[in-house]
């Protein structure tokens, strides 16, 4: 609205704020130095000043208050949360003009990395220390006075606002108020900032504010609030009606509004969706297409088995045992509609020994017990007793013939769990004396000499945090606290490369379904994407705002998963290193992820005891399963997705009922567009049992080809 406009350029006249009055005018076309001369400005709903008009997205006008360079849509952000940051001049202060465009402007500076000094420096321009307790407590009484159905959309800006008043207060060395402050309003805060309000408690004085990577990520990514336009209208009105500029400041330089249209969202709905370190996920961000589906299994006849339980039945055995073996290769047979294309990133080719443990594989499918809440699977718990040197990691391998542990003396200890014992390739001396061409050359290229159930793998300088063996169990990955991820040889049971990128401990890696590729995640914040034979990583994954705590592909290798301390889970996609998917919703970090098999959903557990369910295509929690007291370090699906296992360091393994959990989805469009999730009340409905054990931490899971479960943990003694 014109007036709107006038009022603005005027103020900024006065003010003298010359480069952000240019922007302003070159936005709403105004080149005339007359400000009297007002060109008509399009607007994109009544009362609302939309200074470059786009037309909003499907059917939702989406709303960003911001003025000026900062509301610049930054493409890049996804990937860096400090890249989009603008330098062009102060923001507008006034509440009446709203922008809902994303076009770009071509006179903002993008840079990668803050500078320290520059992100701190908008604390500069403050208003009187004296009136802030007023500010917040006259917004609190507002906020608890409004309707119920606003008051809970309205009172998720307590938390952020009363950390930026907090550390503006700091910054301009208020201190006793900034103490003050912080004592009177601490309290009011959700239970799940916590952890958060106390770094802040011991940030006192403005030198501390210098080196803190908390509080440069509260600076430099702005924290996101999902709300009506309802509820933004009437906090607008307030702002405007007290004139108060203080907080109306901070929420446009530090606060980025995502409105939708339609009814406000219930106090349980935002509840499930809230508590990571920068508010929710723009809607934006899980709005790109994912192709979840599964990539079709390269077609080749599968042998009949000649040791069958029935030897008599010579006839009737391939009937009996042909349509089975059909059943498993016409899964494939069919390209799923959500797959990538087969050649969207390279694959390694399959191997002869690969094609061979893909026939065993196929067989031991056909002996598949099938799961469902009438036929749990039976436990097999692996307990290390003795641990003394700390068992940090567990993995198993797929045909489950092999165990490793990683530890905190920095030992990788590999076991055999099958009566074969591993054994070493023999020396190059003794390998040239064998016969090549003879049948069991590959028997015979092994050390008997060297045959025992444990193999101990020497090598890294810190604890081992995270192990992986490769699919076709000829390889091992380790990563440790000493920031390399190492490859070993299961031939030679020797490092082969160690792989240096990330500067700070790695705290988990994994292997591709593939092979070839792997992916570390640390304290770098940012997850690495390798191939075996490089050792410069091929993808950096950044955008976390803490440490990156475990990390996995997706079934058909295109995407990665990774889970963090900032709370949030992300989706990225290998192929170009975009972040697809944003997840929020848990209130502790994240440390274990599972994909289901047929790659649709993906369930995630943190230190919140909670396990929650998403829907990757339509980017939405679809479940909530509690029960679990404790941090769940441990996620697996059962071969064919119908049982969702968990185990976690309240010493139990839970099973739920994943078919249940992921039929008669609500996954419309509304939903999708505005995160009105409504999860089911109730999830001990899909507790299918739950298992104890003495006194051991459960650590990882692992179902077998024929779906039994096989847990592992060090026993703890307290």
């Amino acid at each position: 609205d014109r007036q709107t406009l006038v009022a603005v350029l005027q103020f900024l006249r006065r003010s003298n704020l010359r480069e952000s009055e240019e922007i302003l005018r070159r936005e709403a076309r105004l080149l005339g130095d007359d400000l009297g001369s007002v060109a008509t400005v399009a607007t994109s709903s009544p009362g609302v000043a939309a200074v470059a008009a786009v037309p909003p997205g499907k059917g939702e006008a989406r709303g960003n208050c911001e003025v000026g360079p900062s509301s610049r849509r930054e493409p890049r952000e996804v990937g860096n949360p400090c890249a989009a940051r603008s330098l062009g001049g102060s923001p507008v202060s006034s509440p009446s003009s709203k922008i809902t465009h994303s076009g770009d402007i071509s006179a903002v500076v993008v840079e990668d990395q803050p500078d320290v000094s520059a992100v701190l420096s908008a604390y500069n321009q403050q208003g009187d220390p004296t009136l802030y307790e007023e500010y917040y407590s006259g917004l609190k009484h507002f906020i608890e006075c409004s309707l119920d159905c606003h008051r809970a959309e309205l009172s998720q800006l307590f938390y952020p606002l009363f950390v930026h008043m907090y550390l503006e207060l700091v910054y301009n060395q208020h201190e006793s108020e900034a103490k003050s402050f912080f004592e009177r309003f601490h309290g009011d805060q959700e239970c799940y900032y916590q952890d958060d309000l106390r770094v802040l408690s011991s940030l006192t004085k403005k030198e501390h504010m210098k080196g803190n990577e908390t509080m440069l990520d509260f600076r430099t990514s702005k924290f996101v609030l999902r709300i009506s336009r309802d509820s933004y209208q009437l906090l607008k009105r307030h702002l405007q009606e007290k004139q108060n500029n203080q907080i109306w400041n901070i929420v446009q330089e530090h606060l980025y509004i995502d409105i939708f249209d339609g009814m406000p969202r219930s106090k349980q709905q935002i509840d499930a969706m809230v508590g990571s370190l920068a508010g929710e996920a723009k809607r934006e961000a899980n709005k790109a297409k994912v192709f979840f589906g599964l990539l079709k299994e390269p077609e080749f006849d599968v042998p009949l088995d000649d040791e069958d339980e029935e030897g008599e039945n010579e006839e009737g055995k391939p009937k009996k045992k042909k349509p089975k073996k059909d059943n498993v290769g016409s899964k494939s047979k069919k390209q799923d509609p959500n797959a990538p294309p087969q050649n969207r990133i390279p694959l390694p080719e399959l191997k002869d020994s690969d094609k061979l443990d893909k026939v065993m594989n196929m067989k031991e499918a056909a002996r598949r017990v099938r799961l469902g809440p009438e036929c749990l699977p039976s436990i097999c718990f692996y307990t290390f007793l003795n641990a003394y040197q700390g068992l940090t990691a567990v993995d198993i391998t797929d045909d489950s013939s092999m165990i490793v542990g990683g530890f905190a003396d920095s030992t990788v200890r590999v076991w055999s769990v099958t009566p074969k014992k591993l054994r070493s390739v023999k020396t190059a001396a003794d390998l040239s004396l064998i016969d090549k061409e003879s049948d069991d050359v590959l028997e015979r290229i092994m050390d008997e000499k060297t045959a025992s159930e444990l193999k101990i793998l020497y090598g890294h300088s810190g604890p081992v945090y995270g192990t992986s063996f490769s699919p076709d169990r000829n390889y091992l990955l380790s990563c440790s606290e000493d920031g390399t991820v190492r490859l070993w040889s299961l031939q030679t049971f020797t490092c082969l490369v160690g792989y240096k990128g990330h500067n700070y401990p790695v705290w988990d890696t994994q292997f591709s379904p593939y092979g070839y590729y792997f992916v570390s995640g640390g304290h770098d914040r940012v997850a690495r994407l390798w191939a075996t034979d490089h050792y410069q990583p091929l993808r950096i994954f950044a955008g976390h705002l803490a440490d990156v705590t475990c990390t996995r592909f997706h079934p058909n290798s295109n995407y990665i998963a990774t889970g963090s301390a900032d709370r949030t889970i992300r989706l990225w996609d290998v192929l170009n290193g975009n972040c697809v998917r944003i997840f929020t919703g848990h209130k502790g970090p994240i440390h274990s992820l599972a994909f289901s098999p047929n790659g649709r959903f993906l369930a995630t557990g943190a230190t919140d005891g909670r396990v929650l369910l998403w829907d990757i295509g339509h980017g939405l929690m679809v479940g909530e399963l509690k029960g679990h007291t404790d941090t769940v370090y441990a996620l697996r699906f059962s071969r064919d997705g119908e049982i969702l296992a968990s185990g976690s360091m309240d010493n139990t393994v839970r099973l739920w009922d994943a078919v249940k959990a992921f039929e008669d989805l609500e996954t419309d469009d509304f939903t999708t567009a505005t995160g009105h999730i409504n999860l089911p009340e109730n999830s001990q409905d899909l507790l299918l049992g739950t298992y104890m054990t003495k006194s051991t931490p459960v650590v990882h899971l692992h179902f077998t080809r024929r779906n039994l479960l096989l847990a592992a943990g060090a026993y703890s003694s307290q």
